[in-house]
């Protein structure tokens, strides 16, 4: 992160979150399996660390969504990373259904113990049920909407539409419970915020946008220079700090509010709407940390 960085306040956790934990853990022992939606872009910041308490020995496994606005090879790392840590990891884009069609099977190789145990108690026929969890706006409705072929849950652009519990069945066989989006009180650093404001799971109307965009600007200029240069025809000066980038982009674009003055608002929300699009190109703001 550099030190032009501005320095943002993020309060992210409305009451809601809190009945929402608490709904997601009576609801635990329902199911055999939970799914985990990351967002591909920031596979680490979009893991919540409460669902390692809410799940707690359930076999999980990692859905990487968005992978197709992620670096294919930074996806690649991940990949690699979680296998290592022996969880199974499904690449997915929901928006085409890439990936999609592999999700069945890996959670019944994932509950390969459990159809054996079933079956061998003469209940070969008991749906497997599994919960899907994840923060908010990182694709777990449409996600499903997906997987069971038919508008299941609601689905909206914005954070914490999904607000009580659903169940929808994928098939005969197997029964997906969706949940509520979930973030957790405090995080760790700045850029963990950061990403998640980056990518839309944290309400804009509760972050200064100019702001945001700036550190957006920043970040993009040490992944994807060229992004910004062909996008925004933009040549990234490696001495600006980000409202000056952004002011350039204005500028560029045509965003003027006065003589000499940019529409900073403007381009802040163009910047990141077309982030959030994928329009910028694949890019991905985390590696594995080790």
């Amino acid at each position: 992160m550099t030190d032009m960085t501005e320095k943002l306040n993020i309060q992210w956790f409305p009451g809601h979150m809190t009945k929402a934990q608490r709904m997601i853990t009576e609801n635990m022992r329902l199911v055999d399996a939970v799914c985990e939606i990351i967002d591909a872009r920031i596979p680490y910041s979009s893991r919540n660390p409460d669902i390692d308490r809410l799940a707690g020995t359930k076999p999980r496994l990692i859905i990487l969504n968005r992978a197709d606005q992620a670096d294919p090879a930074v996806t690649a790392l991940w990949r690699a990373y979680f296998k290592s840590g022996d969880l199974p990891v499904l690449e997915t884009d929901c928006k085409s259904g890439k990936g999609l069609g592999g999700f069945a099977g890996a959670i019944r190789a994932l509950l390969r113990d459990r159809l054996e145990a079933l079956a061998a108690k003469g209940q070969a026929g008991k749906p497997l049920r599994a919960m899907v969890l994840g923060i908010p706006n990182v694709g777990k409705s449409t996600f499903i909407n997906k997987i069971a072929k038919r508008k299941a849950a609601k689905v909206s652009d914005k954070p914490g539409v999904t607000r009580g519990k659903q169940w929808i069945s994928v098939d005969a066989g197997l029964e997906l419970l969706d949940t509520p989006g979930i973030l957790w009180p405090r995080f760790d650093s700045q850029a963990v915020g950061e990403n998640l404001a980056f990518t839309g799971a944290i309400r804009d109307e509760i972050i200064d946008r100019e702001t945001l965009a700036a550190n957006l600007m920043l970040r993009l200029r040490e992944a994807c220079p060229q992004s910004l240069a062909q996008r925004y025809k933009l040549a990234p000066d490696a001495a600006a700090n980000g409202f000056e980038l952004l002011g350039a982009a204005a500028k560029n674009r045509g965003f003027i509010v006065s003589k000499g003055e940019y529409d900073l608002e403007r381009m802040a929300a163009v910047l990141l709407d077309e982030f959030r699009d994928g329009r910028l190109g694949r890019i991905s703001l985390e590696k594995p940390r080790n």
